[in-house]
């Protein structure tokens, strides 16, 4: 079987990302990168989506990015809460993480090498996201260029592609085509600041674009949230 790499991180994104890349006839080598996050509920979400979807291997790599800090996913800002969702994108959110995809996927590009695989699959969207710069087509295709460049993957050329399977989908439309593969949406994890039980907590920006984008798919969402906003 072809090999693709998948950059897991056990939200809901990388696992629909995950499971088109299954559909595509790609053997996958699941590789979830602990950072320095908040919290350890993704990094759970993402061993079980990975046995669910029977991944041929799954690597989590540690890289404490909350040495640098510059987000409150690393721990030193706040994270938002209660923006209204039309006005989630207009800036560029505390959440980003600081060159956060350039890191995942130059450190999955590593690993493609390593597992001979030709393709890298990333769950980025540039349609309904938090404004983070590293989610844009531009960047994923600079990055694929760089990468054929910068190999020895590239200099025999084997080329190694970027797969960006929902960079032109919104939200509704990505739970709608994971549940068109058979996606167990309860598994994942999305919420930047959990309860201390592992609740979503229903209020930061990615809890409201995924509550709004499962009500838009007349679907309930299957993951517990805090029963404060129930």
């Amino acid at each position: 079987m072809k090999r693709a790499v998948v950059l897991l991180s056990g939200g809901l994104d990388s696992t629909t990302a995950a499971a088109v890349a299954k559909k595509d006839g790609y053997k996958i080598f699941a590789l979830t990168i602990d950072y320095g996050q908040r919290h350890r509920i993704e990094i759970n979400a993402a061993k079980q989506i990975a046995k669910a979807l029977n991944a041929e291997q799954h690597i989590i790599f540690p890289i404490n990015l909350r040495i640098f800090g510059g987000s409150s996913l690393t721990g030193d800002l706040e994270v938002a809460k209660d923006i209204p969702v039309e006005q989630i994108g207009n800036v560029i959110p505390t959440s980003y993480v600081p060159a956060r995809n350039i890191i995942f996927l130059s450190t999955a590009l590593a690993y493609a090498e390593t597992v001979n695989a030709e393709k890298i699959y990333i769950g980025v969207s540039a349609i309904d996201y938090s404004g983070y710069p590293d989610c844009r087509p531009e960047f994923i295709n600079a990055f694929e260029n760089m990468a054929n460049i910068a190999t020895k993957f590239g200099t025999e050329g084997k080329k190694i592609s970027i797969a960006a399977p929902l960079a032109k989908l919104d939200k509704t439309e990505t739970i709608k085509l994971g549940l068109s593969l058979g996606v167990d949406y309860s598994l994942t994890h999305t919420c930047y600041d959990p309860t201390i039980n592992g609740a979503a907590c229903g209020r930061c920006e990615s809890c409201l674009l995924r509550l709004q984008a499962f009500a838009n798919a007349g679907i309930n969402d299957p993951v517990k949230y805090d029963k404060k906003i129930r």
